[in-house]
């Protein structure tokens, strides 16, 4: 059975930085993209990043230079490391095998504030 547990939210002012942190499992990691994707409140899904199995990456452009996600194989685990947070960034944020959302976990949420 395939299992994603996101973890690293929080509260963070604006300008800020979090480490998202995913940890796969029931499925072969090594082998399969990964993606990241948020749902601010009262807003549908948003695809935020994309790595594959080569690691290279593909942003959304509201993320871009701003963003970096990446993979640990070894771990099982995928990564999204936000920089320069925004209002706009808050959300509940998701990884999921692509290219659908059907394998998200819980989420984790990310507030930015001041």
């Amino acid at each position: 059975e395939v299992q994603l547990v996101e973890s690293g939210g929080g509260l963070v002012q604006p300008g800020g930085s979090l480490r998202l942190s995913c940890a796969a499992s029931g499925f072969t990691f090594n082998k399969s993209p990964m993606s990241w994707a948020r749902q601010a409140p009262g807003r549908g899904f948003e695809w935020v990043a994309i790595i594959y199995t080569d690691s290279s990456a593909v942003y959304a452009d509201s993320v871009k230079d701003r963003f970096t996600i990446s993979r640990d194989n070894a771990k099982n685990t995928v990564y999204l490391q936000m920089n320069s947070l925004k209002p706009e960034d808050t959300a509940v944020y998701y990884c999921a095998i692509p290219p659908t959302l059907r394998s998200r976990g819980q989420g984790t949420q990310v507030t930015v504030s001041s």
